[in-house]
Parts: structure tokens; C-alpha cells; sequence
């Protein structure tokens, strides 16, 4: 038996979280194009180490480490574990058609920011009794 592709769950990451809901509703409330979100921008961070020495024996020789700088992209991402992964919230949207379940990581504060600037539709979502919204990105 072939399952609904809508029925899939997806996962949003944005800078400080991410939202992880069924792909239908994320086609509903982002629309069509709102598979460009499954392609985040990378943020290039440069490390700097400095010159150092370093002794492999205790009492033994020291080698000198000279410095080094990388770059490399950090990627926004979510930490997994085997339990549900995130608080569990409610949203609702422009023509949703009632309430769905999705979930959270990060603070409510992050996920008003995404929708804020991503959202092309009115949505509202609530948390353990704490209601917030609506967002809508500007211009909409």
C-alpha cells in the first residue's frame, strides 16, 4: 500500500530551530514554491588557531603547532534523539481548515521570527497554553 506523500513529515530548519509538520501542510501554508525552505543558506564561519607547542610524553620534547586558519559553512540543524523531538504545538493558518499539530525546537520567539519572514499566509500557533500571532511575512 503506497502511503500519501503529503502525509510525510518534513522538517523546517531555520536560525535558532525548526518545525517539523506534514508536507501538505507545509505546501498549504508556504505554498508551492515553499520547498525553496529545504534549501537554507549557510552561514561561513572562520576558526582561528593559534601557534602552540605540544608535548606528546610528559618530561619528553616539545613540538611546535604553528597556527592555521579554516573556513567552513555552518548549517542550521536540529538535535535528535530517540524521543518525539520537539514541543508539540498547534497552528492554524489563512484557509487551513482548523488546527494541526506540528513540532517545535527552539523558543516560540525564533519560530514568530521565521514565520514573520517567511509566511505568506496569516498563521497563529500556541504552546502549553500560550497563544501566539498572527504572522505574516511583510508585503503579503
Amino acid at each position: 500500500m503506497a502511503q500519501d506523500f503529503d502525509a510525510t513529515n518534513v522538517t523546517i530548519n531555520y536560525e535558532g530551530g525548526s518545525i517539523t509538520l506534514p508536507i501538505g501542510n507545509a505546501k498549504a501554508l508556504f505554498g508551492d514554491d515553499g520547498f525553496q525552505l529545504l534549501r537554507p543558506t549557510g552561514e561561513e564561519v572562520t576558526v582561528s588557531k593559534k601557534s602552540h607547542s605540544r608535548t606528546r610524553v610528559i618530561g619528553g620534547p616539545s613540538t611546535t603547532v604553528n597556527a592555521t586558519t579554516y573556513t567552513y559553512t555552518k548549517w542550521p540543524r536540529t538535535s535528535r534523539s530517540n524521543s518525539a523531538g520537539g514541543a508539540e504545538i498547534v497552528m492554524s493558518w489563512e484557509n487551513s481548515e482548523g488546527d494541526w499539530v506540528a513540532r517545535m525546537t527552539g523558543s516560540a520567539s525564533d519560530l514568530g521570527t521565521f514565520l514573520n519572514e517567511k509566511a505568506p499566509k496569516a498563521v497563529t500557533f500556541s504552546t502549553s497554553g500560550s497563544n501566539y500571532g498572527p504572522f505574516i511575512k511583510a508585503g503579503e
